[in-house]
């Protein structure tokens, strides 16, 4: 890329998270939004126009889904960089994307600077994923199985998310809330919320009694 401005379409159906996006992008990261879209077929039709550098784009649109009109995006233009922000952590997401041809793959909930070097880099060509995003795909890449399971068995603690077993495994390894929440791109409160989950649905009173469970079961270092 040179020095010119990247230019920017954002896609997704919350007005207020497009605006506030836009500002983050235009005032602060000194991009260009040259397009909004509320839906997936208005997205994929801004951005065949509008030729931009990066799509921001959302998996969950009314009209067709954001995997799909990556899908598409991709097909025709296959230089551009999509980005997807979302709220979707689960592992049929974040391969869907991958095959449609996103470039990149982040939390919604992350820092503004996470979110600007996201764009920055997916404009530059790179591949750029949320931590706990990367580590998905690592293991799959590697053939290896997710965390707390062996070869051919079902994931420890089946009743948790796998955004939970993602905040486990960090605090089995002796993470605090803030190192959780800064490697998972989440905020303070939602690492609590989703501790006070993991230990109701563990069972144990404290954050001691979850990392001892968890070390048990294969999540940590």
């Amino acid at each position: 890329m040179d020095d010119a401005p990247i230019r920017v379409v954002l896609a997704d159906d919350h007005p207020m998270l497009r605006h506030g996006l836009r500002a983050l992008l235009e005032e602060v990261g000194g991009a260009i939004v040259v397009g909004e879209a509320g839906d997936g077929e208005t997205a994929l039709a801004l951005a065949l126009e509008a030729e931009p550098d990066v799509v921001v784009m959302d998996l969950a649109m009314p009209g067709i889904s954001g995997i799909e009109a990556t899908r598409r995006l991709v097909d025709a233009r296959p230089d551009l960089g999509v980005l997807v922000l979302t709220m979707s952590d689960d592992d049929a997401s974040v391969f869907a994307a991958l095959r449609a041809g996103a470039r990149g793959y982040v939390l919604k909930g992350q820092g503004g600077a996470e979110f600007l070097d996201a764009v920055r880099s997916v404009a530059r060509g790179e591949a750029v994923y949320g931590p706990g995003v990367a580590g998905r795909i690592r293991r799959f890449l590697l053939g290896g199985p997710t965390p707390g399971t062996t070869a051919g068995a079902e994931p420890a603690f089946p009743e948790l998310t796998a955004r939970e077993r993602d905040v486990l495994d960090l605090l089995a390894d002796g993470c605090t809330n803030a190192e959780i929440a800064r490697r998972l791109f989440l905020s303070p409160k939602t690492v609590k919320n989703h501790l006070t989950n993991v230990f109701a649905k563990l069972q144990v009173a404290d954050r001691a009694q979850a990392a001892v469970r968890a070390r048990q079961a294969g999540l940590g270092t």
